[in-house]
């Protein structure tokens, strides 16, 4: 009997993690860039970027604005927060941070001013020539919306994670009426083969040339803010490491999933009704030794 797609993912994701050895340098397990922070929300591009950490990853940079700077910086001593989204000719400031990073997200915390969006629309530009992969989710969904050439034909892996909602508006109310697979068919043959679409859902749902992957289980009725951010984070490490494999970003998509799913059940099950993104940061541990490191 041929086993199915969900399994031969999730076997390949047990092998994604890096070994722990001594041979290796600081920044080899994956540099990370979050794009996102602003006056309003600080704690999203934190909780991506802690994450991603939290992983395996070895260094996280969050570009985001002045005002949201020292507040980002004040949450965690690990992060290495760079204000300069809102500086003058930012990209200057911006591109010799590019070189370095395996894997860039764009959105969470970002907001939706035009000037921000400006910078973004340069920042991914800049990106495509230097052939990095991204992650977009949240605000950068918003501008992706707006502005779907963006990602047309991008010479590296682009993973869109949208929740419901956000899929809507990304594929559009109209196109086709059957499965999500059918209704973002359109938007994936104007976009091209380099673009993943996980839908956050019941059972989140990972898109791409012409198929789908579901992961299942795990979850709760809890759904308190900051989940998406958390999976955008650890999906930035899991990528890094899958390009580094060469193994399909599916595989990446479906550990994230699996991860934050699991660390929803473990922290709610502790906390109930009282559980936050927080809380399920200090399950990471535990879900991904049980999970994903090498036995």
């Amino acid at each position: 009997m041929c086993e199915s797609i969900e399994v031969l993912v999730e076997q390949k994701t047990k092998q994604l993690a890096p070994p722990l050895t001594h041979d290796r340098h600081k920044g080899q397990a994956g540099r990370i860039g979050v794009f996102g922070g602003s006056l309003e929300f600080t704690g999203a591009p934190y909780f991506a970027a802690i994450s991603s950490l939290k992983v395996g990853s070895d260094l996280v940079y969050i570009f985001c604005t002045k005002e949201a700077g020292v507040v980002i910086k004040s949450y965690s001593p690990e992060l290495i927060v760079l204000p300069i989204l809102d500086q003058p000719n930012p990209l200057e400031h911006i591109e010799p941070w590019l070189e370095r990073l395996h894997v860039i997200i764009i959105g969470p915390g970002l907001g939706r001013l035009e000037s921000t969006f400006s910078v973004i629309e340069q920042v991914i530009n800049t990106c495509r020539n230097k052939k990095k992969a991204l992650v977009i989710d949240a605000d950068g969904l918003i501008f992706v919306s707006q502005n779907p050439n963006i990602i047309k034909d991008y010479p590296a892996p682009v993973v869109l994670t949208p929740n419901v909602m956000e899929f809507h508006r990304l594929v559009g109310e109209s196109t086709g009426d059957g499965t999500k697979l059918e209704r973002s068919a359109a938007f994936l043959n104007n976009v091209g083969n380099n673009i993943t679409i996980l839908c956050k859902d019941h059972d989140d749902e990972i898109i791409s040339k012409g198929k789908i992957v579901k992961v299942s289980g795990g979850g709760s009725g809890r759904r308190c803010g900051g989940q998406g951010d958390l999976l955008g984070g650890s999906l930035s490490t899991f990528l890094a490491w899958a390009l580094e494999k060469q193994y399909d970003p599916n595989v990446a998509c479906f550990a994230a999933c699996k991860l934050i799913r699991e660390c929803n059940a473990r922290a709610f099950a502790k906390f109930g009704r009282s559980m936050t993104a927080t809380d399920m940061i200090h399950e990471i541990h535990g879900v991904f030794q049980d999970n994903f490191e090498l036995k």
